[in-house]
């Protein structure tokens, strides 16, 4: 199990590094800048949640801080539990309108 946890640090410390040398140290989503002391906030979030997924150019990655990307894994497993995804994983958009027939509720 040891070696198993040594693996993955190994292979995470691999991404992370390539990640942090290719993209500016700013949050995706909430734009939040970072330096060397607090960089250890800042992870790097595969796109397409597989963590095997590691293209040298960096195309499933971008970095989020702990907070974003907590809310990010947050929103998924809610998609799943709640049965609102579509087959990419990506949460399924509205299409109910509750205004729809507005101008006809409105001449009641």
């Amino acid at each position: 199990m040891a070696e198993t946890h040594e693996n993955r640090r190994k292979r995470e410390m691999g991404y992370r590094e390539q990640a942090l040398k290719m993209y500016p140290w700013i949050c995706g989503r909430c734009q939040r800048e970072f330096d060397h002391r607090n960089l250890r906030e800042l992870t790097v979030h595969h796109k397409d949640h597989d963590h095997d997924n590691n293209p040298s150019d960096g195309s499933n990655w971008e970095l989020l801080c702990l907070y974003c990307h907590d809310n990010e894994h947050q929103r998924l497993e809610e998609a799943y539990n709640y049965g609102t995804k579509n087959t990419d994983g990506k949460p399924v958009e509205a299409t109910f309108n509750p205004f729809a027939d507005l101008a006809k509720m409105m001449k009641k």
